[in-house]
């Protein structure tokens, strides 16, 4: 019997595979916990549906992530930090303070965790950081630290 997984199924298959079963196995475990269905003409054309529509809005997340990448590139951020003896930064600047200035300065709902920052930024000046905002997309902001 053809069976067209509804969700991974532990060595047996993943979520949309069409895989051959027992009847048995069918009956008593796949289908009552609806882990899959009969593959017949009508399912295999609702998967084929589902496939597509997941598909396309896949690629209209992608094009919103390359515009929003675009517009982070062409812009920055300012934040100030108090300077301690000599000129060198009191303190230093982190992902969720560079996430608040892009919401106030820019008008950009980005969360922090997009940020790739590998430590804060502990010098003045001006930073490149890298804003994963897709698997495929990632963006660079100019992050500018000055004296408070």
């Amino acid at each position: 019997m053809e069976i067209v997984l509804l969700e991974d199924v532990k060595a047996l298959g993943k979520k949309g595979q069409i895989v051959k079963v027992n009847e048995g196995y069918a009956r008593n475990f796949i289908l009552p916990k609806k882990l899959g269905v009969e593959a017949t003409p009508k399912n295999l054309n609702d998967l084929k549906l589902q496939k597509a529509n997941a598909d396309k809005i896949a690629a209209e997340q992608l094009a919103a992530a390359k515009e929003l990448g675009e517009k982070l590139e062409k812009s920055s951020v300012t934040l100030s930090i108090k300077a301690g003896e000599n000129g060198r930064a009191f303190g230093s600047v982190s992902s969720k303070e560079i996430g608040k200035a892009i919401t106030e300065q820019l008008g950009l709902d980005i969360d922090k965790k997009k940020l790739v920052l590998p430590e804060p930024l502990k010098t003045f000046g001006t930073h490149e950081v890298p804003v994963k905002l897709h698997k495929d997309v990632t963006a660079k902001l100019a992050v500018k630290v000055v004296e408070a």
